[in-house]
Parts: structure tokens; sequence; C-alpha cells
């Protein structure tokens, strides 16, 4: 057995039936060229000869003296892991979308290994798209997409190329693999650590103490209570809705060219002008700016479980009218940030966020605190693949990222980059946040009105 590490249990405590704590990933393909009407049906049927999946895809839960452990599951069943299913007429992405949006809400059962993959046919145009469901003890962004990206092929005339969960995983040459010793072994591995977790504190501590005196002397920093009360941080249900768009990458990397802005920064400014837009809409824009949490992976090897990641906090200059001079605001605010973490070490970076934050999760886990809001919306960016990619044949044409909305937290915005695109994913409770889906006309507002200020046409 592994035990899961500190950081993967949380995504397990977290989880209730308002929170599902399961990241997705919406993959859509065109026909190769050639194929009869059956096509996708003849793909399901070579897809389920795959009856033995791989680590981590074939590891169960297993819980001992309130530890989680990963075991392999011997009873493993793909019916219960891989559907084939298909879109009601008339087959557009309004439909897919929905179907997602449905999908997503549904809770895994933990007594099996936590994901699922949903084949799904009938959509417009000669294509078919492919849902991948996991949990996030399982995965995290950037894990995932390695893991995706290796069952692809940039060949578009590879065939036989196994699903996901039938590709033998990746070895990691920086980092041993655990053993599978009994369990006080395996406790006695995580407590060998605490010398390392123990050496952080003095850094750690300086640089809370620095930044609650920045906080006092910059308007614009971002100091961990800074978030203010919207309509985003209200109690959720487990009813989700998904929403996605692409957009030109090469819009994004003029904006950055004429701002000396990383894309990060742009993307940031122009999710901040959409939250704008969409609270304005809603009658409910707070006076005080948004903040976003915005995931930063330390992972410094090419392994593909668990969870690597720090958090940095960005003001998203909501409370400015002018895009450019929210810009600004916000490349500051990152950068603040980022100089931070250059002088830290990855123990370090994840101990100041975990300090930084403990009172944001202390009140997610007991809700005894609702004002206690480090920020407002979660905005990841994932760097995807840069060129086309095919999976035995059949092109893929877009990935869209599928979230986690928490509680008091009902909207996240995940970005991935495809090629020349860069793919926007919103998730978001479908209760709380009415209309979410006119954020990507938003969105698209969002980077003309940059344009403008650059003067690009």
């Amino acid at each position: 057995m592994t035990p899961l590490t500190p950081v993967d249990q949380l995504f397990l405590w977290l989880e209730n039936r308002q929170q599902p704590m399961h990241v997705g990933g919406l993959y859509l393909f065109s026909f190769p060229e050639g194929v009869g009407p059956k096509y996708v049906t003849e793909l399901a049927h070579s897809l389920r000869a795959y009856q033995h999946p791989e680590a981590p895809f074939n590891r169960r839960l297993e819980r001992r003296l309130g530890q989680y452990f990963w075991e392999e599951d011997d009873h493993f069943d793909l019916e219960h892991h891989f559907r084939h299913e298909a879109l009601p007429k008339p087959g557009r992405i309004r439909e897919l979308l929905a179907r997602i949006s449905a999908e997503h809400s549904n809770l895994m059962d933990r007594e099996r290994p936590l994901w699922e993959a949903h084949l799904i046919e009938g959509v417009r145009g000669k294509r078919f798209a492919l849902y991948l469901k996991a949990h996030h003890s399982m995965v995290d962004g950037m894990s995932a997409m390695r893991m995706t990206t290796r069952a692809l092929s940039e060949d578009p005339d590879q065939r036989d190329i196994p699903p996901i969960w039938a590709m033998p995983p990746k070895p990691n040459k920086n980092k041993a693999i655990p053993s599978a010793g009994d369990i006080f072994s395996n406790l006695s591995t995580l407590v060998s650590g605490a010398g390392k977790q123990l050496s952080t504190i003095p850094t750690v501590a300086r640089e809370i103490s620095k930044s609650i005196q920045q906080a006092k002397n910059d308007p614009d920093y971002v100091s961990v209570f800074q978030a203010p009360q919207s309509i985003l941080n209200q109690h959720i249900t487990g009813s989700r809705r998904f929403a996605a768009q692409s957009y030109p990458m090469a819009r994004i990397k003029a904006l950055c060219k004429k701002f000396d802005a990383t894309v990060n920064d742009v993307v940031l400014a122009i999710c901040g002008s959409a939250l704008r837009d969409y609270l304005i809409s809603q009658h409910a824009l707070p006076d005080q700016p948004l903040i976003a949490m915005v995931p930063v992976s330390i992972r410094q090897d090419d392994s593909e479980g668990g969870n690597q990641i720090a958090m940095i906090l960005a003001n998203l200059g909501t409370h400015i009218a002018d895009p450019y001079n929210r810009l600004e605001v916000i490349k500051h605010s990152v950068q603040t940030a980022k100089n931070r973490f250059k002088q830290m070490t990855p123990e370090e970076m994840l101990n100041y966020t975990a300090l930084t934050m403990a009172p944001t999760g202390l009140n997610m886990l007991t809700g005894l605190a609702p004002k206690w809001r480090a920020f407002n919306v979660v905005i990841s960016n994932v760097p995807g693949p840069k060129k086309d990619l095919y999976w035995n044949g059949a092109r893929l044409e877009g990935m869209y990222p599928v979230s986690i909305p928490i509680d008091h937290i009902a909207l996240n915005i995940t970005l991935v980059s495809y090629t020349d695109q860069l793919e926007f994913g919103l998730t978001a409770c479908r209760r709380t946040l009415p209309s979410m889906q006119r954020l990507l006309d938003y969105i698209d507002n969002g980077i003309h009105e940059l344009e403008v200020a650059a003067d690009i046409t």
C-alpha cells in the first residue's frame, strides 16, 4: 500500500455531495479520413479490450488508522469506468456541454478506482468527444496533462494506441518509488520528512512577517483577508454548469508584446474584465477588487501522480474601469508573489501556502467563519501541447479543462494552451451563478478592450 500525501488527502476530506472534488477534461476529436458511420461504435468495442489498467488507474482507496492509502483493486470492472454514450439530436456543442455539466455533478464511488472515461458520439460535423474524470487526490492539473498527452500521438497515421488507463506509467528517474511494505513502514516514511518540514519554519515566518508589513504600505498588495464578499462567494450546490471556448493564442501573444506582460498576466486581465462585466450585469460588483487564487506547479521531476502545487494570490483589478491600468495592477501583484517564491525551496513554498491559506481551508472544512476569505475565484493556466495531436488517426480539435468549484468559491476558470489556441473551461455552481455562460462573451470583450488599448486592429 502507498500512503497519500497530506495534500492529496485534503481533497478527500473536503469532498461532500455539494462539493465533488474531481477534475476532468473534455477532448473534441474529428473523424479520421475514410471511416464509416459506425466508427465510434467500433472504437468503443476496441477500447473495451483493455481490461487491465495501469497505475494509477488500477488503484482504489483503503483507509486504516485514519490514514488513506492506495492499493491495487483486485476486482476491477471496466464497465463501471468506461461508458459509451450518444448526444441527443441535433448534437450541437450546446448539447455536449449540457451533458458534461450533468456528468461532472456526480460523485464517484470510493470503493472503486476514482476515474471515469465517457466516449460520446453524435457530435455535429463528423466529430466525437471524450470526457475524462479523475479525483483530485489522484492527479493535479499538470500530471493530468502529462498523462493525457502521452496517450495521444503527433503522428496521424499511428494506430493501436491504448487508452489512457492502459498506458504504462512513465518511470520517474528523479524520485524513488515507495515500496509496498506494511502500514507502519509506510507511516514511518511520512514521519521521516518531519525534519525537512521543520527546517522551513524560519523562512516561512520571515516571509509572512514581510507580507504583513507590505500590506500596510502598498494599497494594491494582496493580503490574506482582503477578498471582498461577492455573489461568487455563496453556498454552492452539487449541480454544475460547464462552458468552454477557444481563442487564438496569437491575439494573446500580441497583447503580451505590446504590454511587456506574460501570458498569465494577460489571461488574468482578461478574466478580471470578464468578471467585472458579469458582476455589473448582475448589479453585484464589489467596491474592492476581486482576488484570484492562482495555482503554481512546483513539480521538479517528470512524475505524473499526486499533487505538487503552491498558490499565489492575484489582485484582478475589477474595481478599475480602464483595461491598461487594470493590467498594471495585476502585473505588480503577480510579480510580488513570484519574487517571494523565488527565495524559497519547494518545501518552503508549500508550507507558506499552507499557513496563509489555513484560515480559508479551515472555513471550507467547518463553515464557522464565512467572512474569512483569501480569494474569490480560482484561475489556473496549464501549459499544453504545442503540436497537433491524434488519437488513432482522429485529430484532437480542442481540449477543455473541467474543474472544481468549492463552497463559497462558486466559479473555477481553468485554461489550457493547445497548438495555436487558448482553451477556456469555466466550471460553476449552476444555481449560485445565473447566466454564467455569458462569461464567454465577456471574455471575448476583455480581449477586445485590451486590443483597443494597445491599438491592435
